[in-house]
Parts: structure tokens; C-alpha cells; sequence
């Protein structure tokens, strides 16, 4: 399946007598997941269609410090599953409210507080992260919490290639963004691949 097609699974849902339908979008560092979303964000207005990316809940590098989890930063233990998880139970089961949440800045690493929100009566959400499928590391209880699940598809190394520009566009040299791509982050990819058999649809870029 193509972005296209989930575009129009979006819009077939908007026409719809559900009040709100949750859609985990799961992919592996570098997969496309921002590219996916931003097709969304083309085609419909944020009063329709809402974005939570998992990563506004990234512990703080000062947290990963302390626990010394900072070189594995974005691995499934260095996130706030806990808030992450009642944010998404919140958004699901309170739709007379909005709800507002964190997101992560790549340019200084961090995220900022309450920045995005979630409007009310808005009929779809789109969840986009890489553990949202897993039952490890305490986020068992997020794919329950979804109406449909995606798994993007891409060739491993044209993933792994745009990963490393990523990384140096946002401060690595080519051997630090090497490195970590091919380390830190391969090793989170593997974790993400155990979970694809999951999505009920793939994406396929």
C-alpha cells in the first residue's frame, strides 16, 4: 500500500459516524515516518486530523545521564512510556476535550512542553513513533489502545543512508552519524522489525 491509500482511509474515516479512530504508524529510524505524516498534514486541516509523535517523550539527556542510558538515546527504555501512555488513553476516551502534548526538537535534542495539541471532537488521530506495536519495556498497553495499525516498508539501505544525512544535518560529523546509525540506531530497528507482523497494513515507500 501507498501513503495515497492511507490518505484515503483518512478521509473515508472523516465521512464516518465514528466520533474518533486512533492510527499507530510504526516505522524504523529513518523509515519515512516524518514523510508520511507531512503527506497527511498536505491533505487535511488539523481540526480533522490530529499528529502525536512518540517522540515528544523522550527522556531528557540530563535523565539519560543520570540512569547512563544517554548513548542509547531513542532505544524503547529512554522514553516516559508511562506519560506517553496516558496521554494516548486521555486523547482516546476523553473526546470533549482538548489535550495537549510534548514535542521533540532534533535541533537542540529536547522536547518542549504542551507545544502540540490534540482538539476536541477531532475524529482522527494519527500516532506515529517506533514502539508503539511493542509488548517489552512497558508499552504493552498502547497497541490495545489503537483502531488500526501501519508498518512502513522500505529498503534497508536507502533507510540507513538517509539516517546518516539526518544525523549530520543536526550537528554529527559523517563519523559520528555513521556510527551511530549503524549502531544505536540498527540495533533499535531490529527491536522495531520483531513487531511489524502486528500492523494489519503496510506502507510501503
Amino acid at each position: 500500500m501507498s501513503v495515497q491509500l492511507l490518505v484515503e482511509e483518512i478521509a473515508s474515516l472523516l465521512q464516518g459516524s465514528k466520533p474518533r479512530t486512533m492510527i499507530g504508524i510504526v516505522g524504523k529510524p529513518g523509515a519515512g515516518k516524518s514523510t508520511v505524516v507531512t503527506e497527511i498534514q498536505k491533505q487535511f486541516s488539523t481540526e480533522d486530523v490530529a499528529i502525536i509523535p512518540m517522540d515528544g517523550y523522550h527522556l531528557s539527556n540530563e535523565e539519560l545521564i543520570r540512569l547512563g542510558r544517554r548513548e542509547r538515546k531513542g532505544a524503547p527504555d529512554t522514553f516516559d512510556v508511562e506519560g506517553f501512555i496516558s496521554l494516548i488513553t486521555r486523547v482516546r476516551n476523553e473526546i470533549d476535550k482538548d489535550h495537549t502534548f510534548h514535542i521533540f526538537h532534533r535541533e537542540i535534542e529536547a522536547s518542549k512542553a504542551d507545544e502540540g495539541i490534540v482538539l476536541q471532537n477531532t475524529k482522527v488521530i494519527v500516532i506515529e513513533g517506533n514502539y508503539l506495536f511493542s509488548e517489552e519495556h512497558n508499552w504493552s498497553e498502547v497497541f490495545p489502545l489503537l483502531d488500526q495499525s501501519w508498518f512502513i516498508e522500505i529498503d534497508d539501505e536507502i533507510r540507513m543512508q538517509r539516517l546518516i544525512t539526518r544525523h549530520i544535518k543536526y550537528g554529527k560529523t559523517p563519523q559520528e552519524a555513521e556510527d551511530w546509525s549503524r549502531g544505536s540506531d540498527e540495533a533499535n530497528a531490529k527491536f522495531i522489525a520483531k513487531t511489524a507482523s502486528r500492523a494489519e497494513r503496510i506502507i510501503k515507500l
